[in-house]
């Protein structure tokens, strides 16, 4: 079975310019670097219901008890891949192990699976630690073998492979010698260690999560050159299926995708925003190049997943536009008795400030869970929040951690993380 992944892949090369063919994927890969938070406040759960946990009420209190459980999140990526209306199913290597190989959930899916290959420093979101104020550093918890077959050793001689065998594996360039040098060594191991073992796999790159010493305006530049410098010495065996990048609005958008038709660009969602934050981020990019997107906490946290993913596809097919789209979300919940975050015109608004570009671009401050969700690059870099939250800061705008308080610092983390 071709999966539609594939075919849609097919297409935008063969006709770069001309096809309406967009890959969407949902990212339900944050237990690799939130830990209990990862699956997202309980507000949305999927047909099944709650799957019943033993709290003790005299320990717990009921918004201290607001996070889904990991049975629930599983229920979740269940009922998503049923509805098929995303192309990727983006996942850690123990849940893919759960749903994939175990499971068998998509075996006759269209959707393909996929999972984390690497999960460098700078997406170490545990709370209370302080792992992301430091210059990512390359780290690998999963193997291929394991993605693969969930075995240290994979029998490759068999039907197939029961596991995933795409990969997303994320950079983050500092702009430091010794740092990114030592990340392009990891992503060279890794690149021929998946050639040979016929693992495929997409390229996410991250801002910088520390001050790099360039200007916001400038980072979709710096970003571009690298990208293009490390795969000039690859050959096709060996490239990324698809990139998947922060948008840094319209020029540097155009400039990445117009450079190399085989170059298949994509973004990442970044923080939740509002839900015309996510729909026009999705339009506004494929407008200007990108054939990909990749939304996780945008999914995640929206009140009704399913109704977000179908707005998501009728957005990138050209059938309805990002405000039209806000008004037949908010149409879906009214009908579903389901309370939205906000208002209807509060949830027309754009808050995102990845969205407050002019044509020359003011790109976002965050970036999505990805490998590299918390990169607090441009937090650094601007001394803003992309969102409305708010936290201490030092004299020269960048996040002071030890004035924070537990919330704050959660807030900043899911800012930089999704």
């Amino acid at each position: 079975m071709i999966r539609s992944l594939d075919q849609k892949l097919a297409a935008i090369r063969a006709h770069p310019h001309s096809t309406r063919d967009f890959i969407l994927a949902d990212a339900k890969d944050a237990d690799m670097a939130f830990g209990v938070r990862a699956p997202g406040p309980r507000s949305y759960l999927a047909k099944h219901g709650a799957r019943p946990a033993q709290f003790s009420p005299e320990v717990w209190t009921r918004m201290e008890y607001g996070y889904r459980n990991l049975p629930e999140f599983l229920d979740l990526i269940r009922e998503v891949t049923h509805q098929g209306l995303v192309d990727i199913m983006l996942m850690s290597a123990y849940v893919n192990e759960q749903l994939t190989i175990k499971e068998g959930l998509f075996k006759d899916s269209q959707i393909t699976p996929a999972c984390r290959a690497n999960d460098t420093t700078d997406v170490w979101a545990v709370r209370h630690g302080c792992y992301t104020r430091e210059p990512s550093q390359p780290f690998r918890s999963a193997t291929i073998d394991h993605i693969q077959c969930g075995e240290i050793e994979c029998d490759r001689s068999l039907n197939g492979i029961p596991g995933a065998n795409l990969g997303l594996y994320s950079m983050t360039f500092v702009n430091e010698l010794d740092q990114d040098r030592e990340a392009f060594l990891w992503y060279k191991e890794f690149r021929e260690e998946a050639e040979r073992k016929g693992f495929r796999h997409f390229l996410e790159v991250f801002d910088p999560n520390v001050n790099s010493g360039i200007a916001p305006e400038k980072l979709g530049e710096f970003i571009n050159d690298n990208i293009i410098r490390t795969l000039a010495g690859v050959p096709e065996a060996g490239r990324p299926d698809f990139l998947k990048i922060v948008y840094h609005g319209p020029r540097a958008m155009e400039e990445l995708a117009q450079y190399d038709p085989n170059l298949v660009v994509g973004i990442l969602g970044g923080s939740a925003g509002t839900t015309y934050d996510a729909f026009k981020l999705i339009h506004d990019s494929q407008k200007y190049g990108a054939r990909v997107a990749l939304y996780g906490r945008k999914i995640n946290h929206a009140e009704h997943q399913l109704a977000f993913i179908e707005m998501l596809r009728l957005i990138t097919d050209g059938k309805i536009t990002p405000e039209e789209a806000v008004r037949a979300y908010h149409g879906v919940l009214q009908v579903k008795g389901i309370q939205p975050h906000r208002s209807l015109e509060e949830d027309l608004k754009t808050t995102d400030q990845a969205m407050s570009y002019d044509g020359s671009a003011t790109r976002r401050a965050t970036v999505e869970i990805r490998n590299n969700p918390l990169a607090r690059t441009k937090l650094e870099a601007t001394g803003k929040a992309t969102g409305s939250r708010d936290w201490p800061k030092r004299d020269n705008g960048t996040p002071d951690f030890e004035r924070m308080t537990s919330a704050q610092r959660y807030a900043y983390d899911s800012e930089r993380l999704n």
